[in-house]
């Protein structure tokens, strides 16, 4: 186990540094957002519109672009394909590192959304499908789990960094720390090209050639034609339908998707509009949530998941966002959400989990592929979440409620975590001797 993540150690830096300096702008988002459009207010319902309406753009490119990079990364390697991620997400951040006025905030919004289409998610789906490439099955849920460990780390100093630097530092230092991860990438990453055909480096990424013949019965040449590089939606769900565990695995993808969206769309503007909460509050719940993260998935995950297995760890940590989710809904003081932090600590066993469980149910050229269709659905329930939660946050936090609850919106999130708990728990194995290479192809 120990050689086998010493090779994945140039990927964990990349991630670091990429996870570094996204997180630490996050807090202060919010104030920027505020200043931009409601400058001295403490509620703004145009401000959560406009994040809910930027998040379902976003989803809705994701749920195109994830699969594609996927399956792209499958044919040309991980490394190729993360340079473009890693690269576009450097622009939105130089634009408020020069300057934060109204028109500034306006280019960084609409370069965000455009630039998220193809980031938000991609390097997280490209990483996974990296480790499940060098990892063998039976120590790739902790690989995974570690993966996400270091990006929980990365997000702990972010967020560390950012309780001590200025907005216009943060956001500088931001940009630096980014071009840093890129330039990292290209220099130390090992190219790995899952694979085995090594023209494919040299071929158009959208073909139709055949790539091969093969003998039928009576010993007649018969052509096999070449699986598009660009998959289709008939791709994507064949793939889907190839393993029941792959197909319930999409409904906890959409409903897991569907409650994480909706506290992204929603919980920082319930806490500064319900706790008057600013940057530094910000900072601080999301240090204290990311470390008990960071250390559960580092120190306990390689432990508990040999013993316990990636199933009863996936319907532990939903579980126990569902609890989360609840007691943040009748938050009745400002220091409940800062308690709640503890249910990370189970919280984050369920995307490693989740993930290990996916990529054993395809072969090792369909692991971006099934990474990025997993990613492509919760972008989907991305699209999807703002468009009923942002509405109903900004009524509830609004004088025009219909009864007194503002934490209701949060409480119906935790529905939908509770629905995707459920529906782990009837989550199945496919047994490693059924497992076969999807050959979903259009004629």
């Amino acid at each position: 186990m120990e050689k086998e993540i010493k090779t994945l150690s140039h990927l964990f830096v990349t991630v670091f540094l990429w996870g570094f300096a996204t997180m630490m702008v996050v807090p202060a988002i919010t104030d920027v957002t505020m200043m931009a459009l409601c400058p001295g207010l403490d509620e703004c319902s145009l401000a959560i519109y406009l994040s809910g309406f930027q998040q379902a753009i976003i989803g809705l490119g994701t749920l195109v672009m994830m699969p594609v990079i996927g399956n792209l990364s499958d044919q040309y390697g991980r490394k190729a394909m993360l340079t473009l991620p890693l690269t576009l997400s450097i622009i939105p951040l130089a634009i408020l590192a020069y300057r934060r006025s109204i028109s500034f905030f306006y280019a960084y919004y609409a370069l965000r959304t455009l630039t998220a289409m193809v980031c938000e998610g991609s390097i997280n789906c490209l990483a996974l499908a990296y480790v499940a490439d060098n990892i063998s099955e039976r120590q790739r849920a902790s690989a995974f789990g570690i993966l996400l460990g270091v990006l929980s780390a990365s997000f702990v100093c972010g967020t560390l960094a950012a309780r001590f630097l200025s907005t216009t530092s943060a956001f500088q230092a931001a940009t630096i720390v980014s071009m840093l991860a890129a330039a990292y990438m290209r220099v130390f990453l090992k190219d790995d090209v899952p694979n085995d055909d090594d023209d494919d480096l040299t071929r158009p990424i959208i073909t139709e050639e055949t790539e091969g013949v093969n003998q039928n019965e009576s010993n007649s040449p018969v052509k096999i034609p070449v699986c598009k590089k660009i998959p289709s939606i008939r791709d994507l769900i064949c793939l889907l339908r190839s393993s029941v565990t792959l197909s319930q695995a999409a409904v906890v993808a959409f409903f897991s998707g569907l409650s994480e969206g909706g506290m992204q769309a929603s919980f920082l503007y319930f806490l500064k509009a319900q706790f008057h909460f600013n940057k530094n509050q910000f900072a601080d719940l999301m240090l204290i949530a990311g470390l008990a993260g960071t250390i559960s998935q580092l120190l306990f995950m390689p432990l508990l998941a040999p013993i316990l297995g990636e199933a009863k760890l996936l319907s532990l940590g939903l579980f126990a966002a569902c609890i989360n989710m609840f007691i943040c809904s009748i938050s009745w003081s400002a220091w409940v959400p800062y308690a709640t932090t503890a249910f990370s600590v189970l919280v984050v066993f369920a995307t490693p989990s989740f993930r290990s469980i996916v990529s054993k149910q395809v072969g090792p050229n369909e692991q971006g592929k099934a990474q990025g269709c997993i990613s492509g659905i919760s972008s989907f329930a991305n699209i999807v979440s703002p468009l009923i939660f942002s509405p109903l946050t900004a009524l509830f936090l609004s004088k025009g409620a219909p009864f007194n609850f503002p934490g209701f919106s949060i409480m119906c999130i935790g529905l939908a975590s509770m629905v995707a708990f459920i529906q782990s728990l009837m989550m199945s194995h496919t047994p490693a001797s059924s497992k076969s290479q999807n050959q979903c192809c259009l004629a």
